[in-house]
């Protein structure tokens, strides 16, 4: 779905929550695959039985891909993407863990080189099934202002 929106029309504190999604050993094993990551924490069920979290656990670049994922589910053509920052890795996520994300906008602020847009953040936590914080990231937006051109 399209749904466009301004800076202005963002308001700080608001938040949506999106559907779930179980994570599967398929994830584990396709996701290893695109990145040649076969670490044995990821792979090796005997191997992870000899960690402090006794199983497998799933790749961190993997619960973020599928944490952000879950939120596209509106393109906004007045915005893109400019990145992300403070990723960090809070608790592991394990094969039949079920995830979604929680987005909050966290900061509005002006963008220093191009007047014609602002900056959003957003932040992102990606949340188990038990409503512990697995993942948080700051998703940073450059979003066009309503009547603003651009220049130069």
């Amino acid at each position: 779905m399209e749904k466009a929106r301004y800076f202005e029309d963002y308001q700080q504190g608001e938040q949506r929550l999106t559907f779930g999604r179980t994570i599967t050993e398929t994830d584990f094993v396709v996701h290893a695959g695109h990145t040649g990551d076969f670490f044995p924490h990821h792979m090796d069920a005997e191997f992870a039985k000899t960690t402090p979290f006794e199983k497998r656990i799933a790749h961190g670049t993997m619960v973020f891909a599928i944490g952000i994922g879950l939120t596209a589910t509106e393109i906004n053509p007045c915005a893109f993407s400019y990145g992300y920052d403070r990723l960090r890795f809070v608790r592991p996520v394990f094969i039949g863990d079920t995830i979604k994300t929680r987005v909050t906008i966290s900061a509005k602020n002006d963008d220093p080189k191009r007047p014609h847009l602002g900056r959003i953040v957003e932040t992102t936590e990606v949340i188990n099934q038990k409503n512990e914080t697995v993942l948080v990231a700051d998703h940073i937006l450059l979003v066009e202002r309503k009547g603003a051109t651009q220049t130069a």
